[in-house]
């Protein structure tokens, strides 16, 4: 999830004039960059889709670090997740920006960061740091709730109820109006797809029966999900129901976040083992942790900064608001059930 110097989390992740696209052009520029013996003067962030920055920050990280910034783009979270942990000690980046806690495991046990306890962890962001092996491979940069979304516009204009709760999404008078991420490949699919693992912890498999039966439809990633199937999304699509943000409604006011079961979603900056810039990885793990960078995520990203008393836009405090209250889930139990939890999905879902 970022958003956003337009006006949603799908809209932060559009523009950036820095980034450099995926696919093989991509992946054949990385393994170029990190094989050089020349790379003293630059620093490539791996990092999800979603990601953006305003070009100012960048600039100005450049300007203090005398380093060239690279931003490479591998997907959502997990596909990001995953693509590290294939390669440990041979990475395509020197950073990793945007693990989240439900994927965070995974890197950590394929042992592929670098210990690194930033000076700027201080100010209330040390509050959202891992435990364990964790606690100094990835910090903490940002947080956001994941939570039901609805376009109560479009149910408005059809003089239809909006559903109120996740119960509300397998009753057949919403059926194919919700959609989903694979929690295989999306951060967000994996926050929900625990939030009802948290919320109906004895009987979240026929939750999902019935979702099915109501005609979920599944998106691999965010990206698309809100933006080209929710109808309250800027693709205007068929869809008013969808799995995003707490925050989203803060860029169409005309959407709602259902906050009766969120997921709290922590994203983590790191650096990654074999680097071919390490020391350059840490600066920029300091740097995600400033000023400019946390001021800059609730515009750029639609996400909350970990820093205490960072200045929030107008908006947030009416449309934005952080639920009182989150589904939780510990760190060791998705480690430990992650994998079966999504093949559990997966087999419910028929994916």
């Amino acid at each position: 999830m970022q958003r956003w110097g337009r006006q949603q989390r799908g809209q932060r992740w559009g523009r950036d004039a820095v980034t450099i696209a995926l696919g093989a052009v991509l992946v054949a520029s990385l393994a170029s960059a990190c094989g050089s013996s020349d790379t003293s003067g630059e620093v490539t962030l791996l990092t999800h889709d979603s990601f953006a920055l305003p070009d100012s920050v960048i600039a100005d990280f450049e300007k203090q670090s005398g380093l060239t910034l690279k931003i490479a783009k591998s997907g959502d979270a997990g596909q990001l997740a995953s693509t590290i942990s294939l390669t440990p000690g041979r990475p395509k980046a020197d950073a990793v920006y945007g693990i989240d806690n439900t994927f965070a495991s995974r890197p950590v046990s394929a042992n592929a960061l670098e210990a690194y306890r930033s000076p700027a962890l201080t100010g209330g962001a040390q509050e959202y740091s891992l435990t364990g092996a964790a606690k100094d491979q990835l910090t903490p940069v940002d947080r956001g709730d994941v939570c039901i979304n609805v376009d109560t516009a479009w149910f408005a204009q059809r003089n239809i109820p909006a559903p109120t709760s996740v119960n509300d999404l397998t009753d057949p008078r919403y059926k194919g109006e919700t959609v989903v991420m694979d929690p295989a490949t999306s951060s967000p699919g994996m926050g929900f797809l625990l939030a009802t693992i948290a919320q109906f912890p004895a009987d979240w498999q026929n939750y999902w029966r019935a979702m099915r039966t109501n005609d979920v439809s599944v998106e691999a990633g965010w990206d698309t999900g809100y933006n080209q199937q929710f109808s309250g999304g800027e693709g205007k699509g068929p869809k008013p129901i969808v799995v995003s943000y707490a925050s989203s409604p803060a860029a169409n006011p005309a959407t709602k976040a259902l906050l009766d079961s969120c997921f709290r979603q922590v994203e983590y900056v790191g650096v990654l083992r074999g680097a071919a810039n390490t020391e350059g990885a840490k600066k920029l793990v300091d740097f995600m942790l400033g000023e400019q960078v946390q001021q800059a995520l609730p515009d750029s990203m639609y996400v909350y900064p970990v820093r205490d008393n960072t200045p929030l836009p107008e908006s947030w405090a009416k449309n934005a608001p952080l639920p009182e209250s989150t589904v939780e889930l510990s760190a060791a139990s998705i480690a430990k059930n992650r994998e079966s939890w999504q093949q559990q999905w997966r087999t419910i879902m028929g994916r």
